[in-house]
């Protein structure tokens, strides 16, 4: 899908990931809907790229339906092209220290990062499903950002593993639900970024982060998840997939 006059709607935008994906869509010519929790920060963004901002807490369905049908009431149709960097990542053992369990930690982060990537995407798709296909039969395309805890979750890390490993495992289900309406599902699983959970670190930690890393020796840079986004709305036999990218690093236990 050519990108150049398509309605694009980036979730998490404010900040890192999704605010370089919204800057880079912008630069290729999409109409950009920035939404985040962070509604003065999203106005920042939108500014920047000349799209429309949308305070929204993806957790709340009735809140993720409003904003899209805000972003589509904006620009006159639907999006066709969906980005979800929305997310939070607290760490916790599953039983803490004097038996504490972090039950109230795990609902949380499932509603935000599952629940939310599930309500952009079923509000999304609803919506491109109405559109008139393209030439080649493509309606939409949507990107769901699972993680490589995914696959290697590290010791406090359930919460966040378990919400990314659903995003990674209902890629596949969701494509070949969209496929007759042509509507691509394909999910990025980023390694270790430099975004603002990582700015805040002593770079003592973050030197052995990166340590791990084997090539690219360095953190990745949130451009570089902008341009495989790009690569996904663009080639259109990338459907039902998760792609890692992550400079070959395989997370270890602690």
């Amino acid at each position: 899908m050519l990108i150049e006059g398509k309605v694009a709607i980036v979730t998490g935008a404010a900040s890192g990931l999704g605010a370089a994906t919204a800057r880079h869509l912008a630069e290729r010519g999409a109409r950009v809907g920035v939404l985040d929790f962070d509604g003065e920060r999203a106005e920042a963004v939108a500014a920047e790229v000349g799209g429309v901002a949308v305070q929204v807490d993806v957790a709340d369905e009735t809140a993720v339906d409003t904003a899209i049908g805000a972003v589509a009431g904006h620009f006159g149709t639907a999006p066709r092209i969906a980005v979800n960097c929305a997310g939070i990542g607290p760490a916790a053992r599953i039983v803490g220290r004097e038996g504490k369990t972090s039950s109230d930690l795990f609902e949380r982060t499932l509603r935000v990062n599952l629940f939310g990537t599930y309500f952009v995407m079923s509000h999304a798709a609803k919506r491109m499903m109405e559109l008139e296909p393209l030439e080649d039969g493509e309606r939409g395309v949507v990107v769901n950002t699972a993680s490589v805890a995914w696959e290697d979750g590290q010791l406090g890390q359930s919460a966040y593993a378990a919400s990314k490993g659903a995003i990674a495992s209902m890629c596949l289900p969701a494509a070949r639900e969209f496929a007759r309406f042509g509507i691509r599902v394909v999910a990025i699983a980023p390694g270790l970024f430099h975004t603002p959970m990582m700015e805040g670190l002593p770079k003592e930690t973050t030197d052995e982060i990166v340590a791990n890393i084997p090539f690219p020796h360095r953190l990745g840079l949130p451009k570089e998840y902008a341009l495989l986004a790009e690569q996904i709305v663009t080639n259109p036999f990338l459907n039902g997939t998760t792609i890692r990218l992550d400079g070959a690093v395989r997370l270890p236990p602690r």
